[in-house]
């Protein structure tokens, strides 16, 4: 028998939005290249892997053309699978050894509750014409973390219609860059969207990670600690938000679409 992949619309409640990636639950690890050929087979922005281990699973996240080392929404789809094909019960919380460390997740009226490490910008003083001009935008305010990119713009229209320029982003050093601004719609408090050519996905539909640099950017600028994030991609998808010191709590839906088998 094959490996099964499933793929699962993660940060939604609705098939054919949110944010989709693969998911295989594997009997034992394999090869990295074997796992890298299965993600530029699927094409989606990740594909994860997850293989039991004593007390809990490993997980790993391949885009096309690269491994990565932290995804909201593959862990997410991941924790979906584990429930929905019995891996783990109900009551039971998932754990995660990965790249970025211990991760979890656990089930909770409804939605999926990631528990991720908080990825907090630090200002950049110096101006980066090269990145506005990518983007097409006047930055109010520019920051980095370990993995991207922050751009404050003045309104949601402005994130909304940005139409960057992906050679240019393709040369910068980091994974991406995050566009934000305050919410201008009702019932959320902070839009964004997501640029990541340089690791093989032009305008990533929903990113959880991204929401770990997001959460603590917009706790300092507006003195709460929970929000309700609509990332504006032409999918779009929603993340709902909680800081909790060093880490933030990311908690979305996720819905199963297709199932199938590699052949041996």
């Amino acid at each position: 028998m094959g490996q099964v992949v499933t793929q699962v619309d993660a940060f939604t409640d609705t098939r054919f939005s949110g944010n989709p990636a693969a998911v295989c639950v594997l009997s034992e690890a394999l090869p990295d290249d074997w796992m890298q050929a299965v993600a530029r087979e699927m094409n989606l922005s990740e594909t994860a892997f997850v293989v039991r281990r004593e007390g809990g699973f490993d997980l790993r996240w391949f885009t096309p053309v690269t491994e990565v080392s932290l995804c909201g929404h593959a862990t997410l789809a991941s924790a979906h699978v584990l429930w929905e094909d019995g891996h783990l019960g109900p009551d039971e919380q998932a754990w995660f050894h990965t790249k970025s460390g211990p991760l979890s997740a656990r089930l909770l009226d409804g939605w999926i509750e990631l528990d991720f490490p908080a990825e907090p910008p630090t200002h950049l003083s110096e101006p980066l014409p090269d990145l506005s001009d990518a983007l097409g935008v006047t930055p109010r305010w520019i920051g980095r973390n370990r993995f991207d990119h922050l751009v404050e713009v003045e309104s949601e229209e402005v994130v909304r219609a940005s139409k960057p320029d992906f050679g240019r982003l393709r040369g910068l050093s980091d994974r991406g860059v995050i566009l934000t601004s305050l919410a201008s719609t009702a019932g959320y408090d902070f839009v964004s969207r997501f640029f990541a050519p340089r690791a093989g996905i032009d305008e990533d539909p929903v990113t959880g990670s991204a929401h770990c640099c997001l959460g603590p950017f917009w706790r300092d600028r507006l003195g709460q600690d929970r929000f309700v994030a609509y990332q504006a991609s032409a999918r779009g998808g929603v993340v709902n938000v909680r800081v909790a010191g060093a880490r933030v709590k990311l908690s979305g839906q996720a819905v199963t679409v297709l199932r199938g088998e590699f052949v041996d």
